[in-house]
Parts: structure tokens; sequence; C-alpha cells
């Protein structure tokens, strides 16, 4: 036994956790971090007012709370899996009572204190309920038709709740989310394969059912997929966020055009330019460079997560991981594609950089329990 083995196996069990947390993740976190309040300094004008200053103070709250749960034992988490999975479907319930209103959606239930988002929370708590069935379920039975009834249930209930609010993005992230929790698990690849086959089929009748009794999306969701198509059909219209958004881009070179310099943003020609589209600004900004940076900090931290996973030989603890990971994938990936033209725009923030209570929060609950999994992993 080396010195140093001895001397972590010698220390207090509290501060043995300390210890072996994931140190590098939480570096990687605060950089993104620290990135997301540059930009909203920048997009202000240069004024930790309104957003900057309150993002920190939810960063801080958010980096307490991460490294609380990562001092529990994972077990824990495990068994209550179930009763957080039923609690954020309950405020789901919730929304549809007594949520407010923003820009003609209702996603919010408003604490006094703060304003509560819980598809944010449900996006984690569906992770956990999965990884926690399949951790129970024997492997040899992750196949069978019986089997895979009840986790497409727990998937598909919240994503239509979430889908009436509506909110299309963070439903269609719910069912990713899901299924990737389901292959990792082991599922078989034909289920996939059928589930892609449908998804054609669906989306020929979405746009089938256009104009028809039985329209099955919003017309303003019909207009994003229109602005998607020919952005330049509608260029003061519908079209106005994408078009905006590939000016800034395109503006910024290689290099950008400077820290606070971006036109598209400081003349208030981008909108939501400190949640939604913030990327924008900061490829402005920085130009390819930084944008590519970016990415690559979110790349190390999949990376991160996923070699937690492999190491860890609990299973709840691993495909929680993976699944966790896989939804913070699916967050900024659809982010960039959506600001950059190559997806609709369906409202997801960019992770960690966009402006938001919620969606801040519940991400370092979801590191917290990644950290706990690594913690309190079989050594």
């Amino acid at each position: 036994m080396s010195y140093l083995e001895h001397s972590v196996k010698t220390v207090p069990t509290g501060l043995r956790k300390v210890l072996h947390l994931n140190w590098p993740l939480v570096l990687l976190l605060a950089s993104v971090a620290g990135i997301g309040f540059l930009m909203l300094y920048s997009v202000a004008g240069g004024d930790f007012a309104p957003w900057a200053s309150a993002q920190m103070k939810r960063f801080v709250m958010g980096l307490g709370l991460m490294f609380a749960i990562a001092m529990v034992p994972i077990w824990f988490w495990r068994n209550v899996s179930g009763v957080l999975y039923a609690g954020s479907l309950i405020l789901l319930v919730l929304v549809e009572f007594m949520g407010s209103v923003q820009m003609g959606a209702q996603r919010w239930i408003d604490l006094g204190f703060m304003r509560l988002q819980p598809s944010e929370l449900m996006k984690i708590t569906l992770v956990m309920f999965l990884a926690a069935y399949y951790d129970w379920l024997p492997a040899q039975k992750t196949s069978k038709p019986l089997w895979i009834i009840l986790p497409i249930f727990i998937i598909l209930v919240p994503t239509y709740l979430v889908l009436r609010q509506p909110d299309l993005g963070t439903s269609l992230l719910l069912l990713m989310g899901g299924a990737i929790v389901m292959f990792m698990a082991g599922l078989h690849w034909g289920y996939f394969a059928a589930v892609f086959a449908l998804g054609i089929g669906v989306v020929t009748a979405v746009f089938q059912s256009r104009g028809a009794s039985w329209q099955l999306l919003k017309d303003y969701q019909y207009r994003r997929i229109d602005t998607f198509l020919d952005p330049a059909s509608d260029p003061l219209g519908a079209g106005y966020h994408i078009t905006q958004s590939k000016i800034a881009l395109g503006s910024g070179g290689w290099t950008g055009r400077g820290f606070m310099q971006g036109t598209q943003s400081r003349l208030n020609f981008l909108p939501e330019k400190h949640t939604d589209f913030i990327f924008t600004t900061l490829a402005e900004e920085f130009g390819f460079i930084g944008a590519v940076s970016l990415l690559g900090l979110y790349a190390l931290i999949i990376l991160f997560c996923i070699s937690s996973a492999i190491a860890n030989k609990d299973r709840f603890s691993a495909l929680m991981t993976m699944g966790i990971a896989g939804t913070f994938f699916l967050f900024f990936s659809v982010n960039m594609s959506m600001v950059m033209g190559m997806a609709p725009v369906v409202g997801v923030p960019l992770p960690l950089v966009s402006y938001g209570g919620s969606a801040m929060l519940v991400l370092m609950v979801a590191f917290g329990m990644i950290q706990s999994a690594h913690v309190h992993r079989p050594r």
C-alpha cells in the first residue's frame, strides 16, 4: 500500500468522500459556468445585473447541492428514485392547474422565491427511476416484451404531460433520455428499429394533419418547422430568430469580434440572447475558436462521466451516470444544432451557460448524483 493510499484510508469518512470526488469534473463544470457568466455580463452591456449576478448565486447554490448530494450513499438515491419520479409527475400535473403562463406556454410553478419548471426535474428523475428499474430487473428479462411495458409507460406519461404545456423540445428530450437508459441496459436493437420506423410514420402524420380537424401540433410549432426548412421565406417574421442567429455566427469568423463587441447582441438584433441563443453571442465575440473550445469542455465532461460509469461495478450507478451524461449531451447538441439552423427551434437552453434558475439547479443536482455514484462506487 502506497503512502497516499494509506493516508486516504486513515482520514475521517466525510473527508475521505471529499477526496474521492471527481474533482476534474467539478473544475470542468465551473469552467463552463464561468463562460456563461462572461456571456451574460456581455449581453447585459457590461453589467452583472440582471443576469450574471443571479446566475452566479444559483451556481454557488448548485455547487452546494452537488456536494451535499455527493455525500449521501448512492443506495439511498436508488431507493428513493421512485418517490422522486412520482413527485416530479405530481408537479407536472399541478402545472396543468396552477402553472404560470409565459410566452404562450404553461410550464412553471411560482414558489415565491423562484419559478420552478417541473419538466427540468423530470429529465433527471426519469433517468434515475429507469436505472433503478433495470438494476432490479434480471438481465435476461431486459428484452422480454412483458418487461418493456412498464419503462415505456414510465417514459410516455411525463412526455405527454410536457407536450400538453406545450413544450415539444423537452418532451423529445424525455423520450431520447429514456431511450438512452433502455439502450444502455441492453434492450435489443430491434425495438429501436421499430421505434425509428414508427417515428417516420408519426412525422408523416404530423405533416399530413396540418390544417385538418385532427391537427397534431400547434400552429406555432408548424411555423417553427417551416422556419427550419426555409428561414429566408419570412426573415422578418417566423424566420427572424434563426436568420439573425446565422448572421451572428458567420460574423464571428475564426477569432471573433472581441469580448462585448458583438453587434447582433449589443444592438438587440438577436432575440433571447441571454437564454436559448446565447451560443451565437459566444460565437460572434470569440469566433470559431471560442465555440469549439466550449464544445471541447462539454466533450470532456461527457468523457469523464463515461469513464466513471465504466469503472463503476454497480449497475444502477453505471446506468444512471450514462443516462445523465446522455441527457446532458442532448442538451447542448440540440441547442447548438438549433441556433445553427440544423434543427428546428424548440426552446432548449445551453447547459450551464444560458440564463435560467431551474435548469441550472437541476443540472447541478444531476451531477451531484453522478458524484455520489463516483464516491460510493465499489473499490
